[in-house]
Order: structure tokens, then sequence, then C-alpha cells
């Protein structure tokens, strides 16, 4: 009995905290797009469906391009709207304008970036599953560009930056997202 109590008493407190949240996130606008959507019912000896979360414009291309196609031969895939899935690994801290998905090898991850506001990735979404459409953006970096993005991806995330280990210039290849849905797990 006592434990039932304890129970109730812990869920309200906890709903309470969570409409009490913090008020830094982005406007109510920004995720106006949002849809949340959920498969019928299935018999009790499938799995319940991934629930999804709608962001952006949706995703249209029926057929997903395999992260680690697209990074072994970036050029082919320039300018094409293509749709990936993979993990999350990171999303932006300060806007939720970007987040990472893992490819199939070790190391591998492929940035999926919109406009600051135009859709907002919550910090949560790490470690769930994403299916993102958008365009390939396929950009060389100098030497000098290489060196200023380390150092600012260095400040900005805390990572480490040593100058001397970048000796060339390098690929910036990334998705300019259209529309993503995020999954609580892998289909």
């Amino acid at each position: 009995m006592k434990a039932s109590i304890l129970f109730v008493l812990a869920t309200a407190v906890a709903g309470a905290a969570a409409v009490a949240g913090c008020d830094k996130g982005p406007p109510a606008s920004a995720n106006a797009e949002t849809k949340t959507a959920e498969a019928p019912t299935t018999p009790s000896k499938t799995p319940a469906p991934a629930k999804a979360v709608s962001l952006g414009a949706g995703v249209k291309v029926a057929d997903a391009t395999p992260i680690d196609k697209l990074l072994a031969d970036p050029s082919a895939f320039k300018g094409k709207t293509v749709r990936v899935e993979g993990m999350i690994t990171d999303v932006c801290p300060k806007r939720g304008c970007w987040m990472d998905l893992a490819g199939d090898k070790p190391g591998q991850k492929l940035k999926f970036k919109v406009t600051d506001g135009e859709m907002v990735f919550p910090m949560d979404a790490k470690g769930k599953w994403a299916v993102a459409e958008g365009v390939v953006a396929v950009r060389e970096l100098s030497l000098e560009e290489t060196k200023a993005k380390a150092e600012y991806e260095a400040k900005e995330y805390g990572k480490t930056y040593d100058p001397a280990s970048i000796t060339g210039p390098s690929l910036s290849i990334r998705i300019d997202g259209t529309g993503a849905q995020i999954l609580d797990r892998r289909p």
C-alpha cells in the first residue's frame, strides 16, 4: 500500500517537474511541423512498432542510401536528394540544428544539418534511430579552413585540437536536411 502511494506521489512530482521545464528551448513554432505517429496495434507475438516523431517535410524517398556508400564516394551523390538511416550519435547542444548519424563501420558518421530553427532535434534523440532526407553537400575545405573548423569544434564542443596534426585540406560531407523521423529504436 505504501509503495503504491509513493509511486503515485513520485509520478505527480515528475509530471510537475516536466511542466516546469527549462525555457531555454527553441520557440514553440520551431517544431510546428512535428507530428507523432504510431502504427496500429499489433498482435502480442510481434514487438510493438517503433514510435516516430516526424520533423520538417518528412521523408519521401523510398530507398535508403547506406551511409558507408555515401562516404566512400561522396561526389557520386553531390547535389542529389537521398534518404539515410542510422543511430543518432550527437545533436547540436545549442540550437538542435544538426545531428550526427552513425554508419555501419566504426568511426563513420554523417552530419545532417538544417537551418537554425527550421527543425529542432532534441538532445534526448542521442541513441535513437533516425530516418533522414536531404540534399548531399560536398565541399573541399582548404588547410586553413580545416584548421579553423577543428579549432572551433575544440572550443565549442570540448574536443581536442592539435594544429600540427592537420597537414592538408579536408572534405566536408553533410546532408542539408529537408525532413526526418526520429524513432525510439531501430525498426
